[in-house]
């Protein structure tokens, strides 16, 4: 995978970030320091390379803002990044080889199958140019490939995995300090400014990100911390949407603003008791899960757009616009469900919990195909990342990895008396429904006349009623379920 040639030293290296956007645990960085005098940070933003999965509106606001971010951190350390703007990234790293006389370009490696073939490409091409190549994992606790089962084949069930992990964890180096001091980048370094990449919407719908997010290094290390306080009480408040008991890093591990070994070093050193100690383990659970993802997308990259489990590759779905621009609206007239679209359209993320729900309802209740479900959460989500969004949205559809049983159907009434046992989430996502009392909130369409009258409710005016009925829906998908198998 690798092309690689190594160098005792150069004078002047290149740091390639992509989804690496940090200072601190960067090996490539840490590398680059080592073996070389000088050391130039270089962005490549070329979009066109991955157009099938290029990044969402919501992921591109938050590239900006990481990208300013890092920019920042690296002006206080006496450097700056030189952002680089080309079709492909091949062109514009021998335009900055060329430009800083560097000998050798570093970076960290990602995994997705579009990545791989560029990388491949690209270290290639640069091994024929004699240029020194180094490729280091800074993404994920252990590189895919090195964690198969006992016949050396990659794990389709999650807790064989994480169990073989677990035992691994003790391996892991500790994380590296960021530098306190890098040298200055050659001057007159053509390179265009982070603007110039028009990321950010040119209509701005954009002010609920802006209101809950904080990108860059700064923080993440800020919301590490403050989940640290409260992670004792996560095993239990994790399934709470109407609660801040999540740790949220989701968008900053995409993004490499922190590492999953700072994650896992900085919780396990963090507290003592035994509620701690279950709350780290059960959240570095979920860590585990997105080490999953990552593992199964390498070793089946074509499950980005195709089942994992073949036996869905002949299932029928619907197609109704009407459904679908209902659902990602929050408009399906259930109000758990509704409740968490808002929830993604507002802020640009979603709790766990409602992301299962809201997809059972898609692809089960109204049997629409997963992947309408994960291009809308592609385009969407601040932490869009394309291992997690496979895997979660397969998951749910019953035809990928550990999806059994594969015939569950998340029932939206249920789940919402169950988890948002004091209504705060639907009352604070679906404001025209907070006048109802508790016994109806979840299902207005039960409630009587008088109840809807009082709580200045009429359905299909103020509040649509289901766009289906959650007891036949849940019967049909049952069927396809009973034909598949």
């Amino acid at each position: 995978m690798n092309a690689r040639r190594r160098t005792a030293s150069a004078q002047t290296a290149l740091v390639w970030f992509r989804r690496d956007l940090r200072l601190t645990d960067n090996p490539a960085l840490l590398h680059a320091l080592e073996h070389a005098e000088r050391v130039v940070p270089v962005f490549v933003y070329s979009p066109d390379e991955d157009a099938s999965w290029a990044p969402g509106a919501a992921s591109r606001w938050w590239l900006h803002h990481s990208l300013v971010a890092l920019d920042a951190g690296l002006r206080k350390i006496g450097s700056q990044l030189i952002v680089l703007k080309a079709a492909d990234s091949l062109s514009a790293l021998r335009d900055g080889l060329r430009k800083t006389g560097a000998t050798l370009v570093c970076w960290n490696k990602l995994y997705e199958p579009a990545a791989l073939k560029r990388d491949a490409r690209v270290a290639a091409a640069l091994d024929d140019d004699g240029v020194s190549v180094e490729q280091s994992n800074g993404a994920l606790l252990f590189e895919p490939g090195t964690v198969l089962n006992q016949q050396s084949l990659p794990y389709r069930v999650f807790t064989p995995f994480w169990r073989t992990v677990e035992k691994l964890l003790p391996t892991l180096p500790p994380p590296s300090k960021a530098p306190r001091k890098l040298p200055p980048v050659p001057r007159g370094l053509a390179h265009v400014a982070i603007d110039d990449l028009e990321l950010l919407p040119k209509n701005p719908w954009d002010e609920g990100l802006a209101a809950s997010w904080t990108p860059g290094e700064i923080g993440a290390a800020r919301q590490l911390k403050q989940f640290g306080k409260h992670v004792a009480s996560y095993p239990t408040g994790r399934d709470r949407p109407d609660r801040v008991e999540t740790s949220r890093l989701s968008p900053h591990l995409h993004f490499g603003e922190i590492g999953p070994r700072q994650i896992v070093a900085m919780l396990r050193h963090s507290g003592h008791g035994a509620s701690q100690a279950k709350g780290t383990d059960s959240y570095l659970r979920q860590i585990g899960w997105r080490e999953f993802a990552h593992h199964l997308l390498f070793h089946f990259p074509d499950t980005t757009d195709a089942p994992l489990d073949k036996r869905f590759a002949k299932q029928k779905w619907r197609r109704s616009a009407a459904d679908l621009r209902a659902w990602q609206r929050g408009a399906t007239g259930i109000p758990l469900v509704d409740a968490g679209m808002r929830e993604l359209w507002r802020t640009g993320w979603m709790h766990n919990r409602i992301r299962m729900i809201t997809a059972s309802v898609l692809t089960k209740n109204l049997q629409i195909h997963w992947l309408q479900g994960a291009r809308w959460f592609w385009e969407t989500l601040v932490d869009a990342d394309l291992a997690n969004n496979t895997l979660g949205w397969q998951w749910v559809a019953g035809c990928g990895a550990d999806a059994a049983p594969y015939y569950r159907i998340f029932n939206p009434v249920l789940q919402a008396k169950r988890f948002d046992p004091l209504r705060g989430y639907i009352r604070h996502w679906v404001p025209e429904l907070a006048r109802l009392p508790d016994r109806w909130i979840h299902q207005p369409w039960a409630a009587p006349a008088a109840v809807l009258q009082r709580a200045g409710v009429e359905l299909d005016k103020t509040y649509p009623r289901p766009v289906l009925d959650l007891g036949e829906s849940r019967k049909r998908a049952l069927q396809v379920y009973s034909q598949l198998r």
